[in-house]
């Protein structure tokens, strides 16, 4: 199986395709996956996209990154491109004619009055007397009725906008009934109904990934999931062996979605379940993660668990990367000395994420400073959270920063005394053991987690933290308070023997490695991998 990589010219194991339906910048699982791979010695190209603008290309360590430009026709839905004679009956079909009719009537409006000031301002200039009186006369049905029709066009133009609000909400009945008709219908097959823009992503990815031949997709996460298996099943039909591996990141059924429709979960769910089974090999985030999986899908054998640890710290000088990039000051971003308690947060911000629960805290902790690792700090919900420290009285002592290269991230959270995961009870929050745990846990701080089941568990298990009830702000300032009187005592449980080692990234790159030997030659990884 081995061939020559088009961009290195040195021998490769197999040519491996990376599937992630976003910009790659930000997701470090996915970009570590591709560099780690390329460093084993797989010829690696990470596909992603754009939603505006051009693609781009560039190199992540050896592996090639190439953002592709999506475009979604498909994401319109049926209110925005036809008329719904149960949902509004009166309104106007989608398009410009609503707002074509509301200004044809104004300008009726308009021209009446001024017909009717010109009677009696300017006589000779509107025509004969004859004229006149016909005018007048006119004038006397026209302006009832141009009224009548102006009230009208807004009762239709009022209906249209409330259609087509409705219709891209899809939270009505008729939406309910539509879906449950299509899934009796159609089962897992109902997502073309459903979520048709996911053939917008099939028609950006598909061609792309024919043309560069892979051995082996590894598809992110379940939008990537039917463009891999698509992909995969064209290739062998052409005869060129293809494995594809399925890595779910989350428990999809669980997922509180973006779009709350009653198409969004149907929809995409029934996605996942009509191209699971085309898996060669499932990976996850967690052992609870698998179970499900193996549950609702069927699958024969457990999921491979790759967990979301970060790069092994290296000793070099604290402030300085392996790359001699400086890595930013955490407490000089917050404006705070050494001996200032300081809490982290870093990771996707979100109200059931626990980040306001922390800010109503904060007015309990005295003394104490609050740091919000995000990817865009200038973003409103963010801005939503300093306005409200800023109400309690101590909005300076709330600060939001920006996400800094993956390859810093241990480091950069080292300046802190305190890892923050106060998460609500999600299904997904439940059964994982995510990121920020990980990084937390490198960068050697005592953690105050909620009492989410996994997380909550391993952290009771290691003692490196303090447990708290999730969405309880009284208990969420407890746990804070008693990690900050003794936080030796919980940085002690990272000298246990081999704990920080098994939680690295290089760790989980030798079980994707040999996982992909396996599949593509059969044989397991020379020496365990990369």
């Amino acid at each position: 199986m081995e061939k020559q990589s088009a961009d290195a010219g040195r021998p490769a194991k197999g040519r491996v395709v990376m599937l992630v339906d976003n910009k790659v910048d930000g997701d470090s699982r996915v970009q570590k996956a591709a560099e780690s791979a390329a460093a084993a010695g797989w010829d690696v190209v990470l596909l992603g996209l754009v939603r505006s603008g051009n693609g781009r290309t560039w190199k992540l360590g050896d592996a090639e990154v190439r953002l592709l430009p999506l475009k979604t026709p498909l994401a319109k839905r049926h209110a925005e491109r036809h008329r719904s004679l149960l949902r509004r009956p009166l309104a106007y079909p989608p398009g410009p004619l609503a707002a074509y009719r509301r200004q044809w009537a104004k300008a009726w409006r308009a021209d009446v009055a001024t017909r009717r000031a010109a009677l009696r301002v300017a006589p000779a200039a509107v025509g004969s007397p004859l004229f006149r009186k016909t005018e007048q006369a006119r004038l006397v049905v026209a302006g009832p009725v141009s009224k009548f029709l102006q009230k009208w066009v807004g009762l239709r133009s009022r209906q249209t906008t409330q259609a087509q609000k409705a219709g891209r909400a899809l939270r009505g009945p008729l939406d309910r009934a539509f879906t449950a008709s299509w899934k009796t219908v159609k089962g897992p097959r109902a997502w073309r109904r459903l979520e048709p823009v996911l053939w917008d992503y099939e028609l950006t990815y598909g061609k792309e990934i024919d043309a560069l031949k892979p051995d082996l997709i590894h598809a992110n996460d379940f939008r990537m999931l039917g463009v891999g298996a698509r992909a995969a099943v064209r290739a062998r039909a052409a005869g060129r062996p293809c494995k594809l591996v399925w890595d779910a990141h989350e428990f999809l059924p669980g997922v509180r979605p973006w779009e709350d429709n009653a198409h969004w979960i149907p929809g995409n769910t029934a996605h996942e379940s009509e191209f699971a089974p085309y898996a060669d090999a499932v990976v996850t985030v967690s052992e609870g993660l698998g179970d499900l999986l193996r549950e609702r899908h069927g699958l024969k054998e457990q999921p491979t668990v790759v967990l979301n640890a970060p790069d092994r710290p290296v000793d070099v000088d604290p402030i300085l990367d392996d790359a001699d990039e400086p890595v930013p000051d955490l407490r000089a971003l917050c404006g705070i000395g050494p001996e200032v308690p300081l809490v982290v947060y870093s990771g996707s911000p979100g109200a059931q994420r626990g980040l306001g629960d922390m800010v109503e805290a904060l007015p309990k902790l005295d003394g104490v400073h609050m740091a919000f690792v995000v990817p865009a700090p200038a973003a409103g919900y963010i801005q939503g959270l300093l306005r409200r420290a800023e109400e309690l009285g101590v909005g300076e002592r709330l600060h939001a920063v920006p996400y800094v290269p993956h390859w810093q991230v241990v480091r950069f959270l080292s300046a802190a005394d305190v890892g923050c995961i106060p998460i609500h009870h999600w299904p997904n929050h439940e059964i994982a053991l995510i990121t920020k745990f990980f990084e937390y846990s490198h960068a050697r701080l005592p953690l105050v987690v909620s009492d989410v089941k996994t997380m909550s568990e391993v952290t009771r298990s290691t003692g490196q933290g303090e447990i708290c009830k999730a969405e309880d702000v009284d208990d969420l300032a407890r746990a804070i308070k008693a990690v900050l009187a003794d936080p030796e005592r919980y940085r002690a449980a990272y000298d246990k023997p081999g704990l920080l080692d098994n939680w690295t990234w290089e760790a989980q790159a030798e079980v994707l490695d040999a996982l992909y030997s396996h599949l593509v030659t059969g044989k397991p990884a020379a020496g365990g991998g990369a």
